[in-house]
């Protein structure tokens, strides 16, 4: 029996502790061989202590054997029975929040001394997290002192990386209170000096390197879990590199969720910098190192001093030697290019090209990529070091050596399944303004040829890798049923933002598709984001008709889709009163099954789908109230450079004018009157109702796109114009909802090195 106070507890087993670890936390770490699951060759839980592989891959981890021998202790059978009944006294709820602090911060003073015993055991690890979440302050900074010496051992550890990683995160938590920023630096400051003794070893090992990841964002201020940094998707690079999403260079890249500690940030990154300057060859090529050196320049963006010093030394380069005008020896460059065909490298020079300040950026560029960019692009890990490269050229200059070089090598490197160094060159081409009727001619040309129609464009781009493996090119047909090429429905969405007279060629042959395939496209995730595209391009309004005219009998069944919904919305925006009618029409029929899916309240109110089953007269004043009010607003806020068909098919010549400000209060009347009627365009009527569950669900999904019915030069003013408050709050998380799961998907096969 052990008792606590005036309770009296039985021994029972651990039971649910297990079960109270963080489940996203463990699959986090699922894919890099770091579960908390013993090995089977071994009867002890301390045999993973100290492996120098630590389940690493590489065959240059037998260079780095720096790692301390540690031997641990077993946990004695009267302290494993201790924390035992702690861990059952916890789980059963029996104690409030305040006598929780309690028992917890008592458990860990009965620690002292056998921390890194406790953290590193499979089982009594849990309790261990359990504790540090639950403790005051105190308790929390006095356990982590008493064990700085032993940290490196424990977040290296396959169990005591987890516990590592819990008191990280709460001194994270613990930091909204200002009072107690001092102790917790004072700890931070004993763990910081042992770590930066030889960094290396967390640097290089598959549980410390997260560790020491999660201490670089405490440190900045970075909230702990976010992906931003520490696991930031390809689909989210991908979108910045296509201009589907403002860069993080030109947005708050670092939120300050949390007080941060800088000293503590440029000590360690310091203290990593001459690691890196005694190993570099090691670092260079190390998969972990090489996640912790890009968490630390993501962190670092914006701030030149520090980038200049530590990027030149990942390239084996000094800071004086470019910030001197010295340039980047033949040699060196040499080496820099052959490294970037190792995987942790060009994951790393990825990441260093995004945020390096322009001197180092344009010194790279001219003494190392230049006159290797083909040979680096036909290349499966170089291509996307290409990629963020020419997603970072800040000049037309830098876009014409980039063109000499690439520029007419668009088929091979289509053939060679490198789409996305063009998906990249178009995106910059439209961004510098630069190129673009070019890139567009090109193009059209390493998928046709002069003797071809140009209807056979989309279809071979929507297909890349079906066309480019069909030996009997010109006897390819579409592939009915296939998968949409992921990068070829990106680069038509890239190219349907030129304007009108360098894509026609492009809007040709999409408007030449027959109905079947329309319909297969709409149904396709990304096929479908190439219709929204065109419909949002700067084609004319007859063509756009043309095309939603071969959806027609289609649309109840596309608005059940997930990505087929967000079509549907996207035809009605630009459909005149006539096409508006027939979509609103069948989705009448499917109301039912259209109220059951997460998309379809969304839908449903914003066609106003009931209000055209009750009163379809009103309905139509509505809808021609709407487009007249909104024609009248484009034409007083639009610019003679906005185009009109890149937002709507229904606006008049006369949006074509310079803005008059003396209509403005007048406008504002107007469209205010429109809100304000009894039944507005978005009204809520008719859904009284409908159980609030759906209504609920459909935030998720409402979109706030800005090629809805609000000119792009005053999205931001004019979005809670057209929509009522609640969704207009809500449609910027839809978007990049649809944006993640629809447009860019989680892993595409194409993307993988």
């Amino acid at each position: 029996m052990v008792s606590f106070g005036s309770k009296a507890l039985p021994l029972r087993r651990l039971g649910g502790i297990m079960g109270d670890e963080d489940n996203s936390h463990k699959r986090s770490r699922k894919k890099m061989g770091m579960s908390r699951k013993p090995d089977k060759q071994s009867n002890s839980f301390d045999a993973n202590v100290n492996k120098n592989g630590s389940g690493r891959g590489s065959q240059r981890q037998s260079d780095w054997e720096t790692q301390r021998s540690v031997v641990r202790k077993q946990v004695d059978p009267e302290t494993t029975k201790y924390f035992s009944e702690i861990a059952n006294l916890i789980e059963s709820n029996e104690v409030d929040m305040e006598e929780r602090s309690v028992v917890c911060g008592n458990a860990l003073e009965e620690a002292r001394g056998k921390e890194f015993e406790l953290a590193t055991d499979y089982y009594l690890s849990h309790t261990m997290q359990t504790l540090l979440e639950g403790c005051d302050v105190n308790s929390l900074c006095s356990f982590l002192r008493s064990c700085a010496k032993d940290f490196p051992s424990i977040a290296m550890d396959r169990s005591g990386s987890h516990v590592a990683e819990t008191a990280i995160k709460s001194l994270s938590q613990h930091l909204q209170d200002n009072d107690v920023y001092s102790v917790i630096e004072d700890t931070l400051n004993a763990i910081c000096k042992v770590i930066v003794k030889n960094p290396g070893d967390l640097m290089c090992d598959c549980y410390g390197s997260h560790v020491l990841r999660s201490l670089l964002s405490l440190f900045k201020g970075v909230p702990l879990d976010s992906s931003e940094f520490n696991r930031r998707k390809s689909s989210s690079v991908l979108a910045e590199r296509l201009n589907f999403k403002a860069s993080r260079a030109d947005t708050d890249i670092s939120p300050q969720a949390v007080q941060g500690f800088p000293g503590l940030l440029d000590f360690l990154v310091s203290g990593m910098s001459k690691c890196i300057q005694n190993n570099i060859k090691t670092m260079q090529v190390d998969q972990y190192s090489s996640l912790v050196l890009q968490s630390a320049l993501k962190l670092l963006a914006g701030d030149e001093e520090k980038l200049l010093q530590i990027i030149p030394i990942l390239i084996g380069c000094t800071s004086e030697e470019i910030l001197e005008g010295d340039s980047i020896k033949t040699t060196k460059a040499r080496n820099i290019l052959y490294l970037m065909k190792e995987t942790a490298f060009s994951h790393l020079m990825e990441v260093a090209l995004e945020v390096a300040p322009e001197v180092l950026y344009n010194e790279m560029f001219t003494k190392v990529f230049r006159n290797s960019l083909f040979e680096l692009s036909s290349h499966h890990c170089g291509n996307f070091v290409i990629q963020a490269l020419i997603s970072h050229a800040g000049s037309q200059d830098q876009m014409e050596v980039i063109w000499e070089e690439l520029g007419s090598k668009f088929k091979d490197l289509l053939k060679m399944g490198k789409s996305g160094v063009i998906a990249s060159l178009i995106a910059a081409s439209q961004r510098l303004h630069i190129y673009e009727h070019k890139c567009c001619e090109a193009l059209a040309t390493a998928v046709h040829s002069s003797n071809e129609s140009s209807t056979c464009i989309v279809p071979r781009i929507l297909f890349l890798d079906s066309y480019f493996y069909c030996e009997e090119k010109s006897n390819w047909n579409w592939p009915s049923g296939a998968k949409m090429h992921v990068m070829g429905s990106l680069i038509l969405q890239g190219v349907f933002r030129f304007q009108n007279e360098f894509i026609q060629p492009f809007i040709t042959s999409i408007t030449s598709l027959n109905a079947d395939n329309i319909l297969e496209a709409a149904k396709d995730s990304g096929g479908a984001r190439v219709i929204e595209a065109f419909l949002s391009s700067d084609a004319s309004a007859k063509l756009k008709r043309r095309l939603i005219m071969k959806l027609r009998g289609h649309f109840g069944e596309l608005s059940l889709q997930s990505s087929g919904s967000f079509t549907v919305e996207k035809c009605f925006t630009v459909g005149n009163i006539s096409l508006r009618e027939a979509i609103a029409s069948e989705l009448l029929t499917v109301q039912s099954e259209l109220w059951n899916t997460k998309q379809g309240p969304h839908l449903m109110r914003k066609l106003d789908v009931d209000g055209f089953a009750a009163r379809p007269d009103q309905w139509r004043s509505r809808q021609e109230s709407k487009q007249s009010t909104f024609n009248e607003f484009y034409s007083t806020f639009g610019s003679s450079e906005t185009k009109p068909s890149k937002n709507s098919s229904f606006l008049s010549d006369d949006s074509k004018k310079t803005s008059q400000p003396n209509k403005i209060n007048q406008m504002r009347e107007e469209i205010a009157h429109l809100q304000a009627s009894p039944a507005p365009f978005l009204s809520t009527t008719g859904f009284k109702r409908k159980p609030n569950k759906p209504e609920k669900s459909s935030k998720k999904f409402a979109r706030n796109s800005a090629d809805e019915d609000v000119p792009k030069v005053k999205k931001n003013k004019s979005k809670n114009i057209v929509t009522d408050e609640g969704t207009s709050q809500s449609m910027d998380k839809a978007e990049k909802k649809r944006h993640r799961e629809d447009v860019l998907p989680k892993s595409p096969k194409k993307l993988k090195r």
